[in-house]
């Protein structure tokens, strides 16, 4: 965990095509609507060196050397942005965290008790949401989105994700994080949005607490 942390950490994960983006710039938005200041972050980072060496050379890796890589990335993230961000009071949103390589590294084959030790000293998200959806819903909106990723392109994937990320959550409970899980197959990514903005405490903040736009991110 984070020495002397007094922000609020959230992470955001879920399948492929679940609406994962949309839903961030509608929580965007609804926090900005309320005035709670919040700064926003992704994974791999951007603008980072690791964090965008990992985006450009990570479709070429595979298994046990793209879990190391993400993870070395995830540090370089904790160091330069997650543990100042907590230790300065603020709201933390991270659009994929833990969950998602709890999920991804494993359809990869990477054993879960590898992905646990090599993600030990990784602080956990005061609040981890994952988004899920029927597997045909998912299977219909990557079909309209496109294969943009080797993931998506298995037909058993979705199934094999909501799976998996009900598993994530299963695991992210036992680490002591709350876990919200939230349905999107039959409601708007507002009101999936709405619910993630409930969800948070009320915890003091500071006025300056950076709320730039979250950067567009796959689905």
């Amino acid at each position: 965990m984070t020495e002397h942390r007094r922000g609020f950490f959230v992470s955001i994960d879920g399948p492929s095509g679940v609406g994962k983006s949309t839903t961030i710039r509608e929580l965007h938005g609804l926090l900005a609507a309320r005035g709670v200041p919040a700064q926003w972050t992704v994974e791999p980072p951007r603008g980072d060196f690791l964090g965008d060496f990992t985006r450009t050379h990570g479709g070429q890796l595979h298994g046990l050397a793209l879990a190391c890589l993400v993870a070395a990335a995830r540090y370089r993230h904790i160091e330069t942005t997650i543990n100042p961000a907590l230790g300065a009071g603020r709201l933390l949103v991270s659009d994929r965290y833990l969950a998602s390589t709890l999920v991804l590294q494993r359809l990869d084959g990477v054993p879960l008790d590898f992905l646990l030790m090599l993600n030990d000293h990784a602080p956990k998200p005061d609040l981890a949401v994952i988004l899920t959806a029927a597997p045909d819903t998912i299977a219909d909106r990557i079909t309209r989105a496109g294969i943009t990723h080797r993931f998506r392109a298995d037909p058993d994937a979705p199934a094999r994700e909501v799976e998996l990320y009900r598993d994530a959550a299963n695991i992210l409970e036992d680490l002591k994080s709350k876990v919200l899980v939230v349905d999107s197959t039959h409601i708007p990514p507002s009101e999936v949005a709405r619910r993630i903005a409930d969800a948070l405490p009320s915890v003091p903040l500071p006025s300056d607490a950076s709320a730039t736009t979250p950067t567009p991110q796959e689905s």
